[in-house]
């Protein structure tokens, strides 16, 4: 499905540059338009890019060298503070990483859950980049109309899991506890108030001549040189490529839901906001499919070695009480292995490479992260443009800080 069949160009004159009267300047660390602590270099003549360096590095964290000294339980906390806009997500990724190494197959009912989950993430996700976009390029009004539906996500994840932005959400074998009558009626509201929250938004920018004017034509980058630099997610649909790995690796059953994968055709800022836009659509129908067909049976896999048991039964049961001890104390030894395994994250392929020695943490752990691969092509989107379309460029990228300098 083609996004946008617009033949709207704008009319630009440039300047010939003058490489005798160029200015430097520092974008960041500390700026709000950055969208967190990372710096770019401007080489500026007048108001426009004659060239950039990005530095990344200003709250890098470790933590593939954290995960490598933690038991695996312990690993999850960790991948909440990637992309935490999105973290269940990132949650989701790491349990079916060591699912997938130690040979655990989840039930129907999980897979169906988990979907749920990762769709509200991802929803959650797209609406923080669009309207945060809305803002950048002067349209505050947006913003307001639709970030109190986050909030109504956060509800729903504080119900499931207790917390709200960084989820810790889910266990390696399934979910801690079962959706109740109460999670499942707030999806559905959610479900219902949100369309109509998204029919608002569209119409404040969808054709907006200001905003289109801030956008088509702003940040372009091609197919070819997207697939170069390791695009992948809704930038790299935006430039036209048909690639998820929901549909392409499916995962999690994905492959029972019937959805499309929005694509735009030139890879610019108002294509990425529009991909964006439709897989929010795309990921209420896949939501509301699941809730209708939500399978019955348990909410977590029979591995007691790796699964942790309810509290009644570690306040009241010695074996219980022992395996809820060994697992939270990594005295569970991992099977030997080397795995690969990607989800659809909110902005594009988050991977997990494990390596176990067969010990109880992890010999080598490396995260996939797509924010920190495609904004290598910065510098590239934003030679020769003007200082305000380099931020309105970062925005629809969905730069997360957390993401790319782990």
């Amino acid at each position: 499905m083609t996004i946008s069949e617009i033949n709207y160009k704008k009319e630009t004159t440039l300047e010939p540059i003058n490489l005798g009267q160029l200015t430097t300047l520092n974008l960041g660390p500390t700026h709000p338009a950055t969208h967190g602590v990372f710096q770019n270099i401007l080489q500026m003549d007048g108001e426009r890019v004659v060239s950039s360096e990005s530095t990344i590095g200003y709250i890098h964290r470790a933590f593939e060298k954290l995960a490598e000294r933690r038991p695996f339980y312990q690993i999850t906390p960790i991948t909440d503070r990637l992309n935490y806009c999105s973290s269940p997500i990132n949650n989701m990724g790491w349990h079916m990483t060591a699912e997938k190494l130690i040979g655990i197959e989840t039930p129907k009912r999980v897979d169906y859950m988990r979907v749920i989950i990762m769709e509200l993430s991802r929803i959650a996700d797209h609406l923080i980049c669009n309207s945060i976009l809305g803002v950048d390029a002067g349209a505050f009004t947006g913003f307001l109309y639709i970030f109190q539906q986050r909030e109504a996500i956060y509800d729903i994840f504080e119900e499931i899991c207790g917390a709200r932005l960084t989820t810790n959400i889910g266990r390696i074998g399934g979910m801690e506890r079962d959706f109740t009558p109460s999670i499942i009626a707030k999806i559905y509201r959610f479900l219902d108030d949100y369309t109509l929250a998204l029919k608002e938004f569209e119409s404040l920018f969808n054709r907006n001549r200001i905003f289109m004017d801030r956008t088509i034509g702003v940040g372009g980058i091609s197919a070819e040189r997207a697939l170069n630099y390791g695009f992948t997610g809704p930038n790299l649909r935006a430039a036209g490529v048909d690639y998820d790995v929901r549909v392409t690796t499916p995962y999690s059953s994905y492959n029972d839901f019937d959805f499309d994968i929005p694509i735009g055709k030139n890879g610019d800022t108002y294509d990425r906001f529009m991909v964006r836009n439709e897989e929010m659509w795309e990921s209420l129908k896949i939501i509301r499919q699941a809730l209708d067909k939500l399978p019955a049976g348990k909410h977590h896999a029979d591995v007691p070695d790796f699964y942790l048991p309810p509290k009644e039964q570690v306040y009241n049961h010695m074996e219980a009480l022992i395996y809820h001890f060994k697992i939270v104390m990594g005295e569970i030894e991992i099977p030997k292995g080397e795995v690969y395994n990607c989800v659809e994250g909110g902005n594009g392929e988050l991977g997990y490479y494990l390596i176990s020695d067969g010990g109880r943490m992890p010999f080598r752990l490396h995260f996939r992260r797509p924010g920190f691969i495609y904004y290598q092509a910065f510098e590239e989107m934003i030679k020769g443009s003007l200082l305000s379309d380099v931020v309105v460029t970062m925005s629809s990228l969905n730069l997360i800080a957390g993401e790319i300098d782990a």
